[in-house]
């Protein structure tokens, strides 16, 4: 399959490649020598939230304990998670990785202790702030790897369309992830318990984030700062601000979609079939991602982030509706078709607005503003469906994507790099920026 070039190289010279596929992009030199590894340490991120809601919910009988202690997991995330991206820019990122996952195998366990003992409420608070800190920035750094794998050598048409590649394929290995990894937390539940999902996910954590950190001569170089000079945050791009509060949106409808499909497949007495709903849910997402791929691009990304952002606005807005589980199945299917477009293209342009030795940081950002947005629409369906029923916690996600829409609509002017003006396609710091961005 072949992906489209950033829409810089609509404009490219006529020997420039139009497009670079994924099997070109996956025959690059040590490629799989990170991304095997990075899978593996993927994949636990999709399965802490749903297995800390499936075992507090055993444990303790209350939909809002548990969507309120998987939210305090996702704010710890989304909060020190940027941080631990800037560090990684500064120190590399094996020196930031390999206490991460051994603070997380240590965390998760003592979570799933409390859980199981029947510990207050409280205690279950506390301990999810240190398991949802230490959760690996692996896909933030696998974005970056790759990012200094092609701008090594200078910026130029090629390198765009093989940036745009590596994400759109970054943004289908993410929805690959929340596709098998609630599917597989909810089977190691059903056919064993919950605590055994939450072991699995802090091994695999372990495992494959060890493996990903000892892979030092991919990663990309630190940057050190000048003497007496102070590196700025990502965050102070107003871009950057406005794309990580859109992606806030995308989060609260992965969150109150976790808790409202599980509450609802509670109703009607399928419990076990909660997981296989949302894993469909972000398989929907996962086939977007791969067709937005193969399709030749004409509009500016601003614009398609724009139209994919409506379409899950329109999506979200049925689900509350829905009177079975097989019609919420095909809806929630529906709505992720909207859900990679979205993101490939927030990704694609958040790396235009920052310098290199800030890129880490920055996809953190939008990372971590999917665990917050995912915590406030966990906290909030829980508690909606605790009140009214689990059809009322659909609205959460409507809401969520409903202001992230408006955010978007009225300030994406903002998502234009400062200084580049129409027809311009700029290499210094690694930026690559297309005409059609403007």
């Amino acid at each position: 399959m072949a992906v489209p070039s950033d829409d810089a190289t609509a404009a490219a010279p006529a020997d420039a490649p139009a497009r670079v596929g994924y099997g070109e992009l996956l025959r690059t030199p040590g490629a799989w020598r990170f991304l095997a590894p990075a899978l593996v340490a993927r994949l636990p991120y999709a399965m802490l939230s749903m297995g800390i809601l499936l075992l507090v919910t055993q444990t303790h009988g209350s939909y809002g304990t548990a969507g309120t202690v998987t939210a305090v997991a996702a704010v710890a995330q989304a909060l020190i998670g940027p941080q631990t991206g800037r560090l990684a820019d500064r120190v590399g990122q094996a020196a930031v990785l390999v206490p991460t996952v051994l603070v997380h195998a240590v965390s998760v366990g003592l979570l799933t202790a409390l859980a199981l003992g029947h510990a207050p409420a409280w205690s279950l608070y506390l301990a999810a702030v240190p398991a949802g800190a230490s959760v690996p920035q692996v896909g933030a750094m696998v974005r970056a790897r790759w990012v200094a794998r092609f701008t090594a050598d200078g910026a130029s048409p090629s390198t765009a369309a093989r940036v745009s590649t590596a994400f759109a394929f970054e943004s289908v290995t993410d929805e690959f992830t929340f596709v098998i990894g609630p599917i597989l937390a909810a089977n190691i539940a059903a056919f064993a318990n919950p605590a055994t999902a939450l072991i699995a996910e802090a091994s695999l954590t372990l495992v494959g984030g060890l493996a990903f950190a000892s892979q030092r001569r991919t990663a990309p170089a630190r940057i050190v700062p000048q003497p007496g000079t102070r590196r700025a945050s990502a965050l102070a791009s107003p871009g950057v601000r406005l794309l990580a509060g859109t992606f806030l949106g995308v989060g609260a409808v992965f969150g109150g979609m976790q808790v409202s499909v599980n509450a609802f497949a509670d109703s009607v007495g399928q419990h076990d079939a909660g997981g296989t709903v949302y894993g469909i849910f972000a398989g929907g997402s996962m086939l977007a991602g791969v067709l937005y791929g193969v399709i030749a691009w004409r509009q500016p990304v601003r614009n398609r982030m724009l139209m994919s952002y409506s379409l899950l606005v329109v999506g979200c807005s049925t689900l509350w509706a829905m009177p079975n589980l097989v019609a919420l199945t095909v809806a929630g299917l529906i709505c992720g078709l909207a859900i990679a477009p979205t993101l490939i293209s927030g990704y694609t342009l958040v790396e235009t607005l920052v310098a290199d030795g800030a890129k880490t940081e920055a996809f953190t950002w939008l990372t971590g503003a999917i665990g917050l947005g995912l915590a406030v629409g966990s906290m909030a369906a829980g508690k909606l469906i605790d009140g009214h029923g689990p059809s009322v916690g659909f609205l959460v996600p409507v809401a969520g994507a409903g202001l992230g829409l408006l955010a978007l609509a009225s300030m994406r002017h903002l998502l234009v790099p400062p200084g580049e003006g129409p027809a311009a396609f700029h290499g210094g710091a690694g930026r690559l920026v297309g005409a059609a961005e403007g």
